[in-house]
């Protein structure tokens, strides 16, 4: 299994190249050479796995056993969901009125991004342990990815992590997750600017391949394949436990509706679709609605300025993983998407040829929601169910409470509602919050500050070159 760019430039790599890059040198983004094709006999035979197994199985098609042994493998992805609070990981309530919410967010930050990152930091260190090598991680996050990333390698020796949060636009405990973190290879910069603003400074130490070279730098944002790649279990756990029979033929079709901001998690769904799981995808977004009019209308353009919504970690406008998605559904065509993008690039402004968008909409559903219409699903679901959901999950709540059809369907829950108190309130509802959440307000606080004006870039060359000479 070997690595390639997006935009066809750059040679190809293996998983450990994949897992140590951001984006590719010619500015693509990594993906598989091919994507494997699993026959029925497969199918039926995972369809009886926990979804432990399934990202075991799942990683095994995408890491050669030469790269790493299948024993260290599975090793590798139980110590990964070690620290997981639900015996089954993840976890599936059955709703009143078909509603299936597929609780992906047990693990130690209340969020998804636990799932893929946990096992990214294992694989991590494992290669940094064999090669004695140091890494310094840059992250950009709206929310909840840098939590994630800094639980899954804090108080580790072989990294050092650098995190840019948007002051004021992700939530208390959002932040608090990431501001306590106390060890030293965990650097925190609070950024009075957004999640795009805060993209500028991460993509021009990527760019400047001498500086990125010298200092090791990654990333842990879902650019990087090995998120992307745990991610895919999302979707085969949610067909089993949804789907009426896999004895039946044709196989059931299932929908899977997914809360969409940088677009990672639908490129999973997008990748599981083509491996051949018989489900239908359904891209929700809030009002930043690229994705929605991208589906729609071909219409792959930046609309004014960044809105913030309840759903504050979908607040993106520029969702990277669309070149990783018009690259499948383009039948790999790598000078098509490097055309496409450059042309993203330099006028934030692209309408989808015709084929390529009829390829897309028929591939994916769009949908999207106002904050009223989020208020709106979280009171249903408490009204009908008890049953309190975060905002981003409420997005997919609406969708489905829209809809006439009966078929099955499943809505993945990014997060768990009680790091989005405000959000809880605005709805009429009273919060329930975890004694490990209450407890962050009491605890220690670090970060840097960058203000508006500053040079950010500079700002982060200095920091990473000061604590590399640590080492």
């Amino acid at each position: 299994m070997e690595y390639v760019s997006t935009r066809g430039g750059t040679r190809a790599v293996d998983f450990e190249g994949a897992l140590f890059s951001c984006y590719a040198p010619d500015g693509g983004l990594f993906m598989p050479q091919s994507i494997p094709s699993l026959d029925r006999d497969t199918l039926r035979r995972w369809s009886s796995l926990c979804y432990r197994g399934l990202v075991k199985e799942l990683c095994s098609l995408f890491i050669p056993a030469d790269l790493v042994p299948r024993n260290t493998l599975s090793d590798l992805i139980d110590r990964a969901f070690s620290r997981f609070r639900h015996k089954d990981i993840v976890h599936l309530s059955r709703l009143k009125d078909g509603l299936n919410v597929l609780e992906l967010w047990h693990g130690v930050t209340y969020a998804f991004k636990d799932l893929s990152l946990s096992c990214t930091g294992q694989f991590l260190q494992y290669f940094l342990e064999k090669k004695q090598k140091h890494v310094n991680i840059l992250v950009g996050t709206s929310g909840d990815t840098g939590s994630s990333a800094i639980e899954s390698v804090r108080g580790q020796k072989n990294m050092d992590i650098f995190v840019l949060l948007p002051k004021g636009l992700c939530t208390q405990i959002q932040e608090l997750q990431m501001t306590t973190v106390l060890e030293d290879n965990v650097h925190v910069f609070a950024a009075h600017g957004n999640s795009d603003e805060i993209d500028e400074p991460i993509k021009e130490l990527f760019a400047d391949d001498d500086f990125a070279r010298k200092y090791n730098l990654m990333s842990l944002n879902s650019v990087n394949w090995s998120r992307i790649m745990v991610q895919i279990a999302h979707y085969f756990y949610a067909y089993f436990q949804c789907a009426p029979s896999p004895d039946t033929t044709p196989l059931p079709v299932v929908e899977i509706v997914v809360p969409t901001g940088g677009g990672g998690n639908i490129t999973a769904g997008c990748i599981a679709q083509k491996m051949g799981l018989p489900i239908r995808l359904v891209a929700v977004v809030n009002s930043n609605d690229i994705i929605h009019r991208t589906v729609q209308h071909g219409d792959f353009s930046l609309a004014g300025s960044v809105k913030a919504t309840l759903a504050s970690a979908m607040d993106i406008q520029e969702p990277y993983n669309v070149e990783r998605i018009l690259w499948l559904l383009s039948g790999s065509d790598s000078s098509l998407i490097k055309m496409l993008m450059e042309q993203f690039s330099i006028s934030k402004s692209l309408k989808l040829p015709e084929d390529l968008h009829r390829k897309l909409s028929e591939t994916l559903r769009s949908c999207s929601a106002s904050d009223e219409d989020i208020v709106g699903a979280m009171r249903r679901c408490w009204e009908e169910n008890q049953y309190l959901l975060c905002p981003h999950s409420a997005v997919a709540a609406h969708y489905h409470y829209s809809q006439p059809d009966s078929i099955p369907r499943c809505c993945l829950a990014p997060a768990s509602a009680a790091k989005f108190q405000d959000a809880v309130l605005r709805a009429g509802l009273v919060p329930q919050i975890p004694p490990e959440i209450t407890s962050l307000t009491a605890m220690e606080t670090k970060s840097t500050p960058l203000e508006q004006g500053q040079d950010w870039a500079q700002v982060l060359r200095r920091w990473i070159g000061a604590v590399a000479q640590q080492w």
